[in-house]
């Protein structure tokens, strides 16, 4: 019971009441995964069988961290308890139950890329414009019904004498049969199906209501309405669940969260003990001060505030910028000036409402130098190249996958063209034949004459019967081997190298994967990967500073943020401020309150006068945030040289005399001169908006263009550029400038 002593009397109460509905309201950076971690000790020591319990959230991230801290808590046990996301323990009773709906175990899970391309096979099968019914807009209502429970048939009497609303039922329809077909599920068909599952088969449900006695829910605040229903059926008749979470960082309400799900906990389980987490570990006293002072605007809340015994820390600090480019700039500076005393990059993150927002900081942040990851672009998953790799693995899993078949059957190219493609296609549709049976069956196709399909369908054969019996790194192997998939990405570009490298990452992944995990069968895998997110792929150890949205940023911590764009119309979004919605403004003080807490040392605020968006320059008043921050916990910064405060480490103000960029060293590169551009020739130090700043080293006549080699400061493999194409420009040693 040592581990007792580490907690406060909150969450020590917390992990006592271990019989009945509990919900405890977890304030940010109050110590909740410790919480649920020492909670399933706890039981565990009290004889509960680790078989019988079940804890549950919202990320890998969050899952991982705490599977680990329950095995090293519980060292001969731990490993026995599920910890797992809501997608992860769902996909795993569905391989083992899913029989009772009709799929087979094997069954492919579909990201959106693939549901996308489903969605537009729908629309166009059934003589839809695509226009007047945009694929991504019919998706997202489709995961919306599925959100909300709404099945096919549901939805079409719903919809019955609504002519847009019923042809949007008539593409669910068709897209929930072409997935059905395939023995594919898209994201929401993960939960969606299992409530299905539990619903409609009652032995099934007392099977998993029996195994799972005490069952514990992380981020409740989090959950949609299909979430909510799963974990009411799961619970039996001890009603052990507890739930943790906090209704003040209730964020998600755009995808179908449901604040209501925490707020009315106590009324689902009559006698539920509440216990409320308030002592932030985290924050200074400073930091939570101004953050409750914000979050105490909304009114649907469970009152609360939060208090630290830490330092009272520097004072919010608020920057008025003129444009979009100077706050960016203000960000490169205080981070080129305090890390030369902190020299940490992954001590600081900058925040933003929107993706967009990134593009005015990433540029400052290579011209100072500055080495930074960003998150929220595309994934890595979602790649070219990952995606044709995956597309054969999933092709060889499952069969039935049509989707993943008719990617690859012709990548690289082996001389299957289009025509003969659309004959197999038409061929499997009048036989209700997955396309892997046709292909089989090529011989058989009426004025079908083609020995390539012969050929990959053997292959494809071989492939399936090697799986059996060898690792996913060996099949990845194998797969670009025989295919030439790899040899076809090695054309000499910078594109086809960078795509190498990132198929080497995939190897790398499944090597990690058989590494760590006792089940390493390719349908596993193909699970895992098919469930991860961007942000789980956040490396502390990585020394970058961090970029992404204030959504991505929960659940993090930093020593220092910044938080650009706080201006009307977009934090608080357009969207929200046309609305005129009370909720949706509410929900984005609550993403302005994770973003403050986000914060362990520092944090600045900014907003710019003006800013460059997509249709043009836009001007905006300050946030209503920023006015809610009370004046005696916060300071104006400026870069006029009268500023009122100093930067840890600054000997003098922050001013204009402070130098921007740091000074680059040039490297020691042989230069071969076999030509010159009209604007510079091999040797100058040049930029690109990507990669930075490096040196020309060979420029070669292309046709009507020039051809440059140049190796940049950050790298020692050379990349080669069409001048035309690339804004490369000449760069300023000694003003550390470009030349425009």
């Amino acid at each position: 019971m040592d581990y007792l002593e580490n907690l406060n009397s909150s969450q020590k109460e917390a992990v006592l009441h271990t019989e009945g509905p509990l919900l405890v309201f977890a304030g940010a950076g109050s110590g909740k995964t410790r919480v649920l971690t020492y909670r399933v000790a706890h039981l565990i020591q009290q004889g509960v069988d680790p078989y019988h319990i079940i804890a549950i959230t919202f990320t890998n991230k969050a899952a991982t961290e705490m599977r680990e801290r329950v095995a090293n808590a519980n060292a001969d046990r731990g490993n026995e308890v599920w910890v797992s996301t809501f997608h992860a323990a769902c996909t795993r009773i569905l391989r083992r139950e899913i029989n009772a709906l009709d799929y087979d175990s094997n069954f492919t899970i579909y990201d959106s890329q693939d549901a996308d391309r489903l969605i537009k096979e729908c629309i166009k099968e059934l003589n839809l414009d695509d226009k007047q019914y945009p694929p991504r807009q019919i998706l997202s209502a489709i995961s919306t019904q599925k959100n909300e429970l709404i099945s096919v048939a549901e939805y079409e009497r719903k919809t019955a004498g609504h002519y847009r609303e019923s042809k949007i039922a008539d593409v669910y329809a068709l897209y929930q049969q072409k997935l059905k077909s395939r023995n594919a599920l898209d994201f929401d068909d993960i939960i969606f199906q299992t409530v299905a599952l539990l619903t409609h088969h009652d032995n099934v449900r007392q099977k998993y209501q029996a195994r799972f006695r005490y069952i514990m829910v992380d981020e409740y605040q989090d959950t949609n309405h299909a979430q909510y229903k799963l974990v009411s059926l799961l619970v039996g008749e001890g009603r052990n669940i507890c739930v943790v979470g906090d209704d003040d960082q209730s964020i998600y309400g755009w995808r179908g969260a449901n604040i209501e799900n925490i707020l009315r906990f106590e009324k689902d389980y009559p006698n539920t003990k509440i216990i409320k987490l308030e002592e932030n570990y985290r924050s200074t006293q400073t930091i939570l001060a101004a953050a409750n002072a914000v979050i105490a605007k909304n009114e649907t809340r469970a009152p609360k505030t939060l208090f630290t015994q830490n330092d009272k820390g520097p004072q919010v600090r608020i920057y008025p910028a003129a444009s979009d480019r100077e706050e960016a700039e203000f960000v490169a500076r205080s981070i080129t000036q305090q890390t030369k005393v902190t020299p940490r990059y992954s001590d600081f993150a900058v925040l933003y409402r929107t993706n967009a927002q990134s593009r005015a900081v990433e540029d400052q942040l290579v011209m100072a130098g500055i080495p930074y990851r960003l998150y929220g672009g595309v994934r890595f998953y979602e790649r070219m190249e990952i995606k044709d790799i995956l597309a054969y693995l999933r092709a060889i899993y499952n069969p039935l996958d049509d989707l993943a078949l008719a990617r690859i059957i012709n990548v690289p190219r082996r001389g299957i063209g289009n025509a003969t493609i659309s004959k197999l296609q038409e061929y499997a549709a009048r036989n209700n034949f997955p396309l892997s049976k046709a292909l089989a069956n090529s011989n058989k196709v009426p004025d079908l004459k083609n020995n390539k399909l012969k050929d990959f369908a053997n292959f494809m054969a071989n492939c399936a019967k090697f799986a059996e019996t060898n690792t996913v790194s060996k099949l990845i192997d194998k797969i670009l081997k025989e295919t030439g998939y790899y040899e076809s990405l090695k054309d000499g570009t910078p594109d086809g190298e960078t795509r190498r490298e990132n198929i080497d990452e995939l190897k790398a992944k499944a090597y990690q994967y058989e590494r760590e995990n006792s089940d390493t069968s390719l349908g596993s895998f193909l699970e895992e990967v098919a469930l991860v997110a961007d942000i789980d792929n956040y490396n502390e150890s990585s020394d970058a500073v961090s970029l992404m949205t204030l959504h991505s940023a929960k659940g993090l911590e930093f020593n220092t943020v910044f938080i650009v764009g706080l201006e009307e119309n977009v934090f608080p979004s357009s969207q929200a401020m046309f609305n005129d919605s009370p909720a949706a403004l509410e929900e984005e003080r609550r993403l302005c309150y994770v973003g403050f807490t986000r914060a362990k040392q520092q944090l600045y605020i900014s907003h710019a006068k003006r800013r460059l968006r997509y249709d043009g320059f836009t001007s905006n008043p300050p946030s209503r945030f920023l006015k809610e921050v009370p004046k005696k916990y916060s300071e104006i910064c400026t870069i006029n040289g009268n500023t009122n405060i100093m930067l840890p480490g600054m000997s003098s103000p922050f001013g204009t005399a402070l130098s921007m960029h740091r000074p680059y060293q040039r490297k020691s590169i042989p230069i071969f001169p076999t030509g010159e551009h009209p604007e510079y020739r091999a040797g100058d130090r040049v930029h690109h908006p990507v990669h930075g700043v490096g040196t020309a080293t060979i420029i070669e006549k292309k046709g009507a263009d020039f051809e440059i080699t140049i190796v940049f400061d950050k790298s020692t493999r050379p990349r080669k550029f069409l001048s035309t194409l690339s804004q490369i420009e000449l760069y300023d040693e000694e003003k550390h400038s470009f030349s425009f």
